[in-house]
């Protein structure tokens, strides 16, 4: 038994450790590269589900009797077949299912909160926009316990405006704040935030998991936003922003822009995307690459029946 567990523990850790060093080399890209917001949006997505979706361990399933060349990586072998036995494979069982309960506990309990923000709604008042409305098929709907535009939903994604913002905004930072929100809603963001949080219970120990979820905040709003340039929209965005950040009636909107807002309006008043498309293409075929390698390397050590120590 013990065996099984050590053999599975050791695929683990060189799996964790390849997608480390991809990880550290598409921060290293992403900071690098003036490519656009959203070719690094799904680089650190992939990032982050690379930590969980061992690519590798379809391979060692199905050719491993082939990959005759592949050797264990002793320097993880050994310690790990010393952990997997004893007090400290217990002490270690117990710290990583805490630390899993109580991220998922957490996670829980932002999807209830958000949940109840969601059914919280109240209609606008007489002279406003029509308290319900399709944008692009989108549910849109006003009300008075979010603070600033969001959308909701993870299969189904509504938008949810405070009250008060069409008073607010002008019609053209009004379309350009709805454009950034159907741009989260139709790639399903939610969804992808979702499973992000999910993974990050399993592996709340490391810090590149982090990292991920910083990243992936970060591109998320950043692209979006070239979508509403893209729309021409752009300074409209930015005016709307800085409403949003400090409005003026305060006594009928609440509100604050999202989060990132420097590196938000840095971009919107940065060069056109069109610039960034050979930095693209570049940045996403070294990145497929790194997969690439990182999953042979991964290969190369478990491929051999996961011998570890006798």
């Amino acid at each position: 038994m013990h065996e099984h567990i050590a053999r599975a523990m050791y695929y683990l850790s060189v799996h964790l450790l390849s997608a480390s060093i991809v990880a550290s080399a598409a921060w290293a890209l992403t900071s690098v590269l003036r490519a656009s917001a959203t070719t690094k949006y799904w680089i650190w997505v992939a990032t982050a589900f690379n930590f969980v979706l061992p690519s590798g361990a379809l391979i060692d399933r199905l050719w491993a009797p082939h990959l005759t060349w592949a050797r264990p990586l002793g320097a993880i072998g050994d310690p790990v077949w010393d952990m997997t036995q004893g007090r400290t494979a217990v002490i270690l069982g117990v710290i990583w299912m805490t630390g899993g309960f109580s991220m998922l506990i957490r996670l829980i309990s932002r999807i209830r909160r958000e949940c109840r923000e969601g059914q919280a709604l109240a209609p606008l008042s007489d002279g406003g926009l029509a308290s319900n409305f399709l944008a692009d098929g989108v549910p849109v709907r006003f009300g008075d316990r979010h603070p600033s535009p969001a959308v909701r939903g993870v299969i189904y994604p509504r938008i949810l405006l405070p009250i008060g913002i069409d008073q607010l905004l002008n019609p053209r930072e009004f379309q350009a704040v709805l454009i950034h929100e159907l741009a989260h809603a139709r790639r399903r963001d939610n969804l992808i935030r979702l499973l992000y949080e999910a993974s990050l219970c399993a592996l709340w120990f490391h810090p590149l998991m982090w990292l991920a979820g910083a990243r992936i905040g970060l591109y998320r709003e950043l692209s979006c936003d070239e979508s509403v340039i893209r729309r021409a929209h752009g300074q409209e965005l930015v005016s709307a922003l800085a409403k949003l950040a400090v409005p003026k009636q305060a006594g009928v909107l609440q509100a604050t822009a999202s989060s990132h807002l420097s590196y938000r309006l840095a971009h919107l008043a940065g060069p056109p995307q069109t610039t960034y498309r050979a930095a693209s293409l570049l940045l996403t075929s070294l990145f497929a690459a790194l997969i690439a390698v990182g999953t042979f390397q991964t290969i190369a050590h478990t491929a051999c029946c996961f011998v570890i120590k006798h």
